[in-house]
């Protein structure tokens, strides 16, 4: 499981939640600490970058949100992000510098490192989103077993029991998400791979891969 840590998934220098991933090998294991993170955090944010908008939702002056979005708190919306259109961000959510928050993309308990883009339908629930990431449109991350059990990480015959009930899809740098995928709980896709359209994808994804099906993938070179 080495190559799925943080350390080889992330480049922690694109996010501003880069302290909450210290002490930790896993990022899932980041899930359950976003929104005491965010409540620490948003009181030490600059009042002259960033606004205290509502109770616990703190937005940078250099940010872009629409009248029609919906941003309930603890959340953070980082720099020159954007959040469009009846965007809903339901709570416990950090966008990243740059990112977009597109038309009627929820997110929930999530991390967008900076430059990510969820731009159009996406469900982002659970999950962290590494630099410059991409959700195609109407791809989402599907965060709960039809059966209600705890999610495990699996990669091979390696398998990792994570305790969590709700956990969606660890995605690396670089990782772009081809339009009306579903990524079921506990996915985890290493830096620089693509997946394809309407892909329905289950376990570990290497880096520098392109997943084509189940049982299909092809290494990039």
């Amino acid at each position: 499981m080495e190559e799925f840590t943080i350390k080889n998934l992330y480049n922690l220098e694109e996010t501003i939640a880069s302290k909450l991933f210290e002490g930790s090998v896993y990022p899932w294991e980041i899930l359950p600490k976003i929104s005491s993170f965010i409540l620490e955090l948003g009181k030490k944010l600059p009042k002259e970058q960033y606004m205290e908008v509502k109770e616990n939702v703190w937005v940078a002056k250099s940010a872009k949100v629409a009248p029609s979005a919906c941003i309930n708190g603890p959340a953070i919306i980082d720099e020159e992000a954007e959040v469009r259109h009846c965007a809903f961000i339901r709570g416990n959510a950090i966008v990243g510098k740059g990112a977009v928050v597109g038309n009627s993309t929820e997110l929930k308990n999530v991390i967008l490192f900076n430059k990510v883009q969820a731009p159009h339908y996406n469900y982002v629930g659970d999950s962290i989103l590494g630099f410059k990431s991409h959700m195609g449109a109407g791809s989402i991350t599907s965060n709960v077993k039809s059966d209600k059990t705890l999610v495990v990480v699996k990669n091979g015959e390696e398998k990792i029991e994570t305790g969590l009930k709700k956990f969606g899809a660890m995605l690396g740098d670089n990782v772009e998400v081809g339009c009306n995928s579903v990524l079921n709980p506990g996915t985890v896709i290493g830096r620089n791979s693509n997946i394809y359209p309407t892909s329905m994808v289950r376990g570990c994804i290497p880096a520098k891969s392109i997943y084509k099906k189940q049982g299909e993938i092809a290494k990039k070179y």
